[in-house]
């Protein structure tokens, strides 16, 4: 796929000049539109090779929002730091990466959908194959939003067919900011209206309308939020985010024909013999072990998540869960989370420069999936002991390893890769238990506080299902079920995962989805999304700074209420020449 010239990354190379006889065929449409998937699950050359364009999102949602330090040391990708420490600006060469990603990608579908369009008589699925191109382009563009806001631009397929440099603009002729949520609601309106809802053998992981109403109800949710109360958020969209999500629960299925549903256990969604389908994926990004050496093979893009040769492969040692995220899975005597003074109050798991990890204390079994803890196993992987083998600097990085997304040694034996990062666990970018939460949020907003209660233990308990088991012989550790009434033994630490009472009034209730969505979907890049769209992400992070500073020096910054977006990267802005504004918060 041809890439955009010099630095406006908007300016385009024609279709005519790639090879028209090459692409004016049912397979080279076809070839192209695989192109435009692939921007999904591969690094893009124009992004960067630090992770920064991965739908993991682990930099943006996680290092950013608190979830996970940076890790590596102190030194490593001051770039990654600035963002760490909230001191970025708009030159910040992981934030100008990141939009090249976005818009390559949108590219890469006005490429598609503008060759279909041309061709239609000679596809017989000339309508599915626009509508997979569409589907691509709206989550992309909202991609867009959630990181920049809602005022950048948009490149429709006229601009796109009409020059190679389209004189888009985010202002209009009054310098009035451009909010761009209508024409993203139109492209994933228009997909689902053509997409199917199944897929044969081959295809499953191609779009369907199910996967394109998920986006549309994220989109709505994300558009009704209030973020920092600035003008371009806080739309009235409660109504249609509701109707899609209540469609999704009672009617939706997967790519094959199987319907919604929660797995049966929360790790089972990251092994790699049974995440792929379970019934809990809706949006999945796929990926495969086998058949090349390249770090594409990973949902991150880049090894510098791996460690530094502790488990035979080399690293870097970037991404450690924060000594915040991993108290925060503290629980009382009914199984719930502590508050967020009970916990930061509470000394961390793991002590700084210890490996004696606490393991008596009990926790919410999620913990040991989503952060890996010294003293408990690591997949299939043993159990870390040696802290620098796994960890280049503790009073960076702090004592937490990256878990989640990492690959199982057994899925290498006899593999033609061994690549640090690859793996064949799908990444999951919308999961049955988001629409869950989601539709708990709609809840809440109409004042359906039993709704929310029922949806947000219906996610809890399925977290009872499943805690990591003592390595070798027996352990006095155990899973205190207080959903089932029962006790699990031979655990690798305490565990304990209760239910919750009837909420008394809306506070309680938005206090308790709010944990339940971070404890759910912690280091899955989703943090600092969700409290910037809540309005809380200044008041959330200077709170998180004034705990991990305790433990880690450089949190010493403080957190704007403003800034909800990041800036438009400012290399962006100089080659438009007065065709860009900076977004409000950056100005």
């Amino acid at each position: 796929m041809s890439t955009g010239c010099g630095d406006d990354f908007l300016e385009l190379t024609p279709v005519s000049s790639t090879s028209e006889g090459t692409l004016s065929t049912p397979e080279g449409v076809d070839m192209l539109l695989t192109g435009a998937y692939s921007t999904l699950n591969s690094m893009l050359s124009s992004a960067g090779g630090m992770g920064e364009a991965s739908l993991t999102n682990w930099v943006w949602g996680d290092i950013v929002g608190g979830d996970a330090n940076k890790g590596s040391t102190a030194s490593d990708q001051p770039d990654l730091t600035q963002l760490e420490t909230w001191s970025w600006s708009s030159e910040n060469g992981y934030i100008k990466n990141r939009w090249d990603a976005v818009y390559e990608s949108v590219k890469r579908c006005n490429n598609v959908i503008s060759l279909a369009t041309r061709l239609a008589d000679q596809l017989p699925n000339a309508a599915d194959i626009i509508a997979q191109a569409q589907f691509l382009k709206g989550f992309w563009m909202f991609e867009g939003i959630r990181i920049y806001g809602p005022a950048i631009p948009y490149v429709s397929v006229e601009d796109y067919e009409t020059s190679t440099d389209p004189q888009v603009s985010n202002v209009d002729e009054s310098g009035n900011y451009i909010y761009i949520w209508d024409k993203v609601e139109a492209d994933l309106k228009a997909a689902i209206a053509a997409l199917p809802a199944t897929r044969p053998s081959g295809q499953y992981g191609r779009a369907t309308s199910w996967m394109a109403k998920a986006v549309l109800a994220k989109f709505y949710l994300y558009w009704s939020s209030p973020y920092d109360g600035s003008a371009g958020y806080g739309a009235n969209k409660w109504a249609e985010c509701k109707a899609l999500l209540d469609e999704i629960i009672a009617n939706g299925v997967d790519a094959k024909g199987q319907k919604y549903q929660l797995a049966n256990d929360y790790q089972s969604l990251w092994h790699y013999e049974t995440s792929d389908w379970t019934g809990e994926s809706i949006f999945d990004v796929q990926f495969t072990f086998s058949g090349t050496t390249s770090q594409t093979n990973s949902p991150f893009h880049t090894n510098a998540t791996e460690f530094s040769g502790a488990l035979g492969y080399g690293g870097w040692g970037f991404y450690q869960p924060s000594f915040e995220f991993v108290n925060s899975y503290i629980v009382d005597d009914a199984g719930l989370p502590l508050s967020f003074a009970e916990y930061t109050a509470h000394a961390p798991l793991t002590p700084m420069g210890d490996i004696n990890t606490d393991l008596a204390t009990f926790t919410d079994p999620r913990l040991d999936v989503n952060a890996g803890r010294f003293g408990v196993p690591y997949l299939d992987w043993g159990i870390p002991t040696n802290l620098t083998a796994f960890i280049r600097d503790y009073g960076n990085g702090g004592m937490y390893l990256n878990k989640k997304n990492h690959s199982w040694k057994a899925e290498r034996a006899g593999a033609s890769t061994t690549h640090p990062v690859s793996t064949a666990v799908n990444y999951h970018i919308i999961r049955f238990a988001d629409i869950l939460l989601w539709r708990a949020e709609v809840a809440l907003h109409d004042g359906d506080l039993a709704m929310v209660n029922e949806l947000v233990n219906k996610v809890r308990a399925r977290a009872a299902n499943f805690y990591v088991a003592a390595e070798g012989g027996s352990s006095a550790y155990v899973l205190d079920d207080k959903v089932n009434g029962t006790t699990g033994a031979n655990a690798a630490a305490n565990y304990r995962i209760g239910l919750y009472p009837a909420f008394a009034n809306a506070n309680e209730a938005r206090e308790a989805l709010e944990r339940e969505m971070r404890l759910e979907f912690g280091m899955e890049g989703r943090r600092w999304f969700d409290i910037a769209r809540w309005g809380k992400v200044a008041d959330v992070l200077n709170a998180y700074a004034a705990s991990e500073s305790k433990y880690l020096g450089k949190f010493v910054n403080t957190y704007s209420p403003s800034w909800v977006n990041f800036p438009i990267p400012s290399s962006e802005i100089n080659t438009a020449m007065g065709r860009f504004v900076q977004t409000a918060s950056w100005k």
